[in-house]
């Protein structure tokens, strides 16, 4: 793990010539472990780029089947795929865009239950899910064991970007900005709609905040929004609270 093939000097050779990545840094990429909590609109972009980029391992968590409706946004399937399990379809593509790398997948929903056993191994931990029940549960495991959390969202027009480096033992995490509740809404792209390419701005914004956090280009936390009518970006600065009961 201390060297490139030759296969893979050629391969990377594009960020090897910079010096925000290097030799030293395609290293720390290749011997990194990142787990997809959800591989549809959100993980397919960011699941791509992580291949693409030589991210070691990719540990890649769904338990959904293809449907004709997921093509619209989700960039990872085709139509041959149809009612084929995500994990096993997206394995199989990303295997085929880079062969040079470990993929694990878990044709498993993520609970409370089966998380650690799931994303033990994971050095940051992506949110590409679609519901707050699976995205309290993964910021419940990432607080635990100091993991950093890249949350990703998209509804309609909108989009949110949150970058959580939970091994900062001052760090807001997710319940601190979105504080657990029984009445948590209910509106997602099913019933909602979303506008496709927004999923691939916010997925791609994912799989880039995690190479910046492996490489140490970024450090503290981020919330971004995005809107896609208009192409416009806000950045908020996002503090721990006191009072949350996950990370207090």
């Amino acid at each position: 793990m201390n060297t490139l093939s030759d296969k893979e000097t050629l391969r990377y050779s594009r960020h090897l010539l910079l010096k925000e990545v290097g030799l030293e840094g395609q290293l720390i990429l290749k011997a990194a472990t990142v787990a997809v909590v959800g591989a549809g609109g959100l993980g397919s972009p960011a699941l791509l780029y992580l291949a693409a980029a030589g991210v070691g391992t990719l540990i890649l968590i769904d338990d959904d089947a293809v449907e004709l409706s997921n093509l619209q946004r989700q960039v990872l399937y085709k139509v041959n795929h149809l009612g084929q399990q995500k994990v096993a379809a997206a394995g199989k593509v990303l295997a085929s865009l880079n062969n040079q790398i470990n993929i694990v997948t878990h044709a498993n929903k993520l609970s409370e239950e089966n998380s650690a056993a799931l994303l033990t191994n994971a050095d940051i931990v992506l949110d590409c899910s679609d519901n707050f029940t699976t995205r309290y549960s993964v910021n419940r495991f990432c607080v635990a064991h100091h993991t950093p959390l890249i949350s990703g969202a998209a509804l309609t027009t909108q989009g949110q970007l949150i970058g959580l480096d939970l091994r900062d033992a001052n760090s807001p995490c997710y319940g601190c900005i979105f504080p657990h509740s029984d009445a948590a809404a209910v509106v997602n792209c099913n019933n909602a709609g979303v506008i496709s390419p927004l999923l691939g701005i916010i997925g791609s914004m994912q799989a880039q905040l995690t190479l910046n956090l492996l490489l140490g280009h970024v450090s503290g936390s981020t919330f971004i929004s995005v809107d896609a009518l208009t192409l416009q970006q806000q950045q908020f600065k996002v503090v721990k609270d006191p009072a949350c009961k996950v990370c207090r």
